[in-house]
């Protein structure tokens, strides 16, 4: 989930600060000043203040670099942990800024405050820094919150807890005495097949191609379609030299298989789509690189599998917290992809399951939601790499 508009000059001076920071704590002593050009030169050259800012930080770099106690004296080390504390807890303030799209007035509100720990960053206040951006954290949170408490189902959307045989429904699912907001559409795998498409032709590691939902539609003659996999927002200073890449398992629509390789993500859930059926696997590990199917998507959470619940909560405040969800999954020959609104994961797959889906896999979420049946019924959402398609046989 997450665009952030407003401040741009904000937000690409944060950005300078946060590489600068970043070369300080991965060796960035030993950089080389041709980095700090390439930084430079992405930068408006009408932007003089910027520059002026960029040399001086350029200038206390190359002054650091210079210092042969840097390895062995304490306080400097002290330092560069204070850098790193202030500077993890920065990006995640940031990403949860993008992430908000509550109150406006609020947000403008963060953005202000957040914009004086920069500045006490940048002056090395590294505790009056952290309190700022704990506060702003913190009340981004309880801003989530509320908003979650506050949510209302439309009047006029009717209570069914059977998903649709066919087509696009809202609809109302009633357990345990609560009430959830449902998008979704049906299709018969008899006659539809199910593939992935992607913005990259491969495998891909930064600045990666991407394209809105609608696109990837269009040019696949879909009818149908959802956001794909988790990936890394160019927009996140945490995906910096990795910007739009995923790293889970994926065979596109030309059968190229993605992150073959990539054992690290071996263990994530996946499904696969063949002819009038599909297949739901634990670890993507479990699964070869068969051409033959026509599309492979690892994600997660597994939500429900063999029309028993998979998931509960996992401590990770994005799933565990109240949000849109997204999900791909099948009863029999019939596929299903959607939305739960202002649910936790755990509470949809309770939901899932209430509505008879024999297996399910969430889909990445957020910023990211999108959802189209002729026409957006969600989203557009931010770009993407790749997309879950429905098409006609």
């Amino acid at each position: 989930m997450k665009h952030f508009p407003p401040f741009k000059i904000l937000r690409t001076k944060f950005l300078i600060i946060l590489v600068v920071f970043f070369i300080l704590l991965s060796g960035g002593f030993l950089y080389k000043t041709n980095q700090l050009e390439v930084i430079y030169q992405k930068i408006s050259n009408d932007d003089t203040k910027l520059r002026k800012d960029l040399f001086a930080i350029q200038k206390e770099l190359l002054e650091l670099k210079s210092q042969d106690q840097y390895k062995i004296n304490q306080d400097l080390k002290k330092e560069v942990d204070n850098i790193q504390k202030t500077y993890d807890s920065a990006v995640v303030t940031y990403e949860k800024m993008l992430d908000f799209s509550g109150d406006k007035t609020k947000k403008a509100e963060f953005e202000k405050s957040f914009a004086k720990s920069l500045k006490l960053l940048s002056g090395r206040n590294y505790s009056e820094a952290g309190k700022i951006l704990a506060d702003v954290k913190s009340s981004i949170e309880k801003e989530n919150q509320k908003a979650a408490a506050a949510f209302k189902i439309p009047e006029n959307v009717p209570q069914n807890n059977t998903p649709p045989s066919s087509g696009f429904s809202q609809q109302k699912v009633h357990i345990d005495n609560r009430d959830f907001l449902v998008n979704i559409v049906s299709a018969d795998l008899n006659s539809t097949k199910v593939i992935v498409d992607t913005a990259s032709d491969g495998d891909c590691r930064d600045n990666c191609p991407v394209l809105p939902l609608a696109d990837f539609v269009s040019r696949s003659g879909a009818f149908a379609g959802i956001n794909g996999s988790f990936f890394c927002p160019s927009s996140y200073p945490s995906c910096t030299g990795k910007t739009n890449s995923f790293d889970t398992l994926l065979m596109n629509k030309n059968k190229t298989y993605f992150n073959s390789d990539n054992n690290v993500y071996s263990n994530v859930p996946a499904v696969i789509f063949s002819g009038g059926s599909a297949r739901f696997v634990t670890q993507s590990l479990q699964w070869g690189r068969d051409t033959s199917v026509d599309s492979v998507l690892a994600n997660y959470p597994l939500y429900v599998l063999n029309g028993e619940v998979q998931f509960s909560a996992n401590g990770d405040p994005k799933i565990d917290s109240k949000g849109t969800r997204t999900f791909v999954g099948t009863t029999g020959s019939t596929v299903y992809i959607g939305l739960v609104y202002n649910a936790s994961a755990g509470e949809t797959a309770q939901v899932l399951k209430t509505m008879g889906m024999q297996n399910a896999l969430g889909l990445d979420q957020g910023g990211s939601t999108a959802l189209w049946f002729g026409g957006y019924k969600a989203g557009p959402g931010r770009q993407i790499p790749n997309a879950l398609l429905l098409v006609k046989k």
